[in-house]
């Protein structure tokens, strides 16, 4: 993709939710690198959504970073609204803000099955909804699972039933966009060294996810933004899918 133009009508223009995260930051600079004007979303660290944008800015790109709970409908509607403003349109709009809290179903205190579903469902629905409205045509919207839908691993239950809720609607939507020239996509990866996935687990464990896959070794943020700047570039016969990024994992 061309160097970025100072002219906004040249411009593609990614946001993306969750971008200070492991995944989040992957794509943001991948997107930046394919030369997207990036919106930075960030929940609550400021300050690394602020230094990402000042890097991408110092390497001649374009980014701003934008904020809020991803699950409140005002806030949201200002974030799409700052990010046309900034840029004049969005063409891709990227979920990967997500929360995981892990117990067995029958232990689970039901206030982190709220905030699950809080973040990962009705945030998903939200952003969903509100790309639906803006993105322009030919554009994407790209979701982010997780392969334990399919491996369900004990202590995963809210968590996937949350992933399991954003597929869904990641199909359903793909097909009501019918005629818009937009895809929606789910990209579901698998083990993957990011502080969500790292976090409480011991080196034994860890070794264990790592043997998982035939690769035999864990994901990176980059394998994922790799498959995630597919979709939002070059996959346009790619609609209605979920993308299982994971190694091989069985």
């Amino acid at each position: 993709m061309s160097k970025l133009s100072t002219d906004t009508h040249d411009l593609r223009v990614a946001l993306v939710t969750g971008g200070t995260g492991g995944i989040g930051q992957a794509i943001v600079k991948k997107l930046a690198e394919h030369g997207f004007a990036v919106a930075v979303h960030f929940s609550r660290n400021l300050k690394k959504a602020d230094a990402l944008v000042n890097e991408i800015v110092k390497q001649g790109g374009k980014a701003i970073c934008v904020g809020g709970d991803v699950a409140d409908e005002k806030g949201m509607q200002e974030v799409f609204d700052r990010v046309e403003e900034s840029f004049g349109g969005i063409d891709v709009v990227i979920n990967t803000a997500g929360i995981m809290l892990l117990s067995t179903i029958a232990e689970l205190n039901l206030a982190d099955l709220d905030k699950i579903y809080h973040t990962n469902i009705r945030g998903t629905f939200l952003i969903s909804q509100l790309a639906a409205r803006h993105v322009r045509k030919g554009g994407a919207i790209i979701n982010i699972s997780t392969s334990v839908t399919r491996t369900q691993l004990p202590t995963y239950g809210a968590y996937v039933a949350s992933k399991a809720a954003v597929e869904s609607i990641t199909m359903i939507l793909a097909r009501e966009l019918r005629g818009k020239d937009i895809t929606v996509n789910t990209v579901a990866p698998g083990p993957t060294a990011t502080p969500l996935f790292l976090d409480g687990k011991d080196e034994k464990l860890i070794g264990h996810f790592s043997k998982a896959t035939p690769l035999e070794r864990l994901g990176t943020p980059e394998d994922i933004a790799d498959t995630v700047s597919y979709l939002a570039t070059s996959g346009r016969w790619i609609n209605g899918q979920i993308i299982f990024s994971n190694g091989g994992l069985a």
